[in-house]
């Protein structure tokens, strides 16, 4: 599918329209252009990718371990073959220029991104200063052309490995940090935070409560159910790999039972 300047304008229009907090944007994410296709067509109004999942049917480790071209390919052909906004997990920026990274994501006709403040190959978070200047470069590249680009900034500080080391205190303890990196990225320019791995209700209530802009939130297993997170003002819910997991524990028990069909008929086929 084409999309011409228009369609991408309205698409990021849509996009970002659909962002309302207490009516949350829900993001099953998918990972190529069947799995993208499935959830347009299950009914849901836009399609965002998971790096981790695309990584890895590539046959790579997630946290840019996959080469940035082909990670951008696959999200070309997810973005064409849907007729709804495409939001596209980009990583850190795979170490390209704002410049370069818009040119990429407009050319494919991506509505929105998802940009992380992960540092990968130091193994630590970015200084959000830092990370704010590339949020806003991103943002200056996309205004420069009249792309209403989507920008959402994952704040990492709830993953331990990246900020508090092997432990994982409460929660609570890090939504100052969060807040103030959140601040920095909205006034950078972006539309919506994403504080992935906060689940723990409270800290999640006082994050959402102090935050300037809409809050996307990962819905891992302990966090709290689709109600409870809309009551709390989410405006955003995603995924990320958990349906790529479950569908792959759901094929390794599909090929554990043919292969225990097999040791009973050997010579079968």
């Amino acid at each position: 599918m084409t999309t011409t300047a228009n369609d991408l304008e309205g698409r990021c229009d849509l996009l970002r329209s659909l962002h309302q907090p207490g009516a949350p944007l829900v993001l099953p994410n998918a990972w190529d252009a069947a799995t993208a296709r499935a959830v347009a067509a299950a009914g849901f109004p836009a399609v965002a990718t998971t790096s981790a999942a695309v990584a890895a049917a590539l046959g790579y480790d997630d946290h840019e371990g996959a080469p940035a071209g082909e990670m951008l390919a696959a999200a070309a052909r997810i973005a064409r073959s849907v007729d709804v906004p495409v939001t596209v997990d980009a990583e850190a920026g795979y170490g390209m220029t704002a410049a370069e990274l818009v040119a990429e994501l407009s050319g494919m006709g991506a509505a929105g991104c998802n940009l992380e403040d992960t540092h990968h190959a130091a193994r630590a978070l970015r200084d959000p200063a830092q990370q704010a200047a590339w949020l806003r470069a991103v943002r200056q590249a996309a205004s420069g052309q009249g792309y209403r680009l989507v920008i959402n900034a994952r704040i990492d500080v709830f993953i331990p490995s990246a900020f508090t080391g092997p432990g994982r205190p409460a929660q609570g303890h890090l939504v100052p940090e969060a807040l103030r990196r959140a601040q920095a990225y909205l006034d950078a320019g972006a539309d919506c935070v994403y504080p992935i791995g906060l689940w723990e209700a409270d800290a999640l209530a006082a994050f959402v409560a102090a935050c300037p802009g809409p809050v996307n939130v990962l819905r891992i297993p302990p966090a709290p159910s689709l109600a409870e997170l809309a009551g709390l003002g989410v405006a955003r819910v995603s995924y990320a790999s958990l349906l790529h997991r479950g569908v792959m524990e759901q094929f390794s028990h599909v090929l554990s039972s043919l292969a225990a069909e097999q040791g009973e008929h050997p010579h079968a086929g």
